[in-house]
């Protein structure tokens, strides 16, 4: 087993229609306003932009997401990341019962160096982190979607 690869998957039900959550999660560069772990998003050009994000645990994570799928019609966005994190990520938004099913799909291998070096140990803390970041991302979003 190769400790340093992690694949994440939450599900979100929203309120609200399909096209207005596919609206606020293509606008990555607004994620701070709204995801408070998601520390800062620098646009690089049209399709890329350096993310920085840090949640409980006291270390931040860097990488470059580039764009690999927008299909407003299907309900997909799709991001190759690298940096401290290596893979994908990807959106897939469709209509659910009364409002919006999210399903956030992430599979990455770790190259930052204290992470790897911690990644026995702290794989637990690690996952725990990241649930805890995707709970809270799904609260601003549902104050963002209120909002809109």
């Amino acid at each position: 087993m190769d400790w340093t690869h992690y694949r994440f998957r939450s599900l979100w039900s929203l309120p609200g229609p399909p096209d207005v959550v596919y609206a606020v999660l293509e606008r990555a560069e607004d994620y701070p306003l709204w995801w408070r772990q998601v520390r800062e998003v620098t646009p690089l050009d049209d399709t890329t932009g350096a993310i920085t994000v840090r949640s409980l645990l006291p270390y931040t994570v860097t990488f470059t997401a580039r764009q690999v799928r927008r299909d407003p019609a299907a309900g997909v966005l799709e991001v190759a990341m690298s940096g401290d994190l290596d893979g994908w990520a990807r959106w897939t938004v469709a209509a659910g019962r009364g409002g919006t099913l999210a399903r956030y799909e992430q599979e990455v291998v770790v190259h930052k160096p204290l992470l790897r070096r911690l990644a026995v140990p702290g794989r637990p803390f690690f996952r725990l982190n990241h649930r805890l970041m995707m709970r809270s991302g799904r609260r601003g979003l549902l104050a963002r979607l209120r909002a809109v």
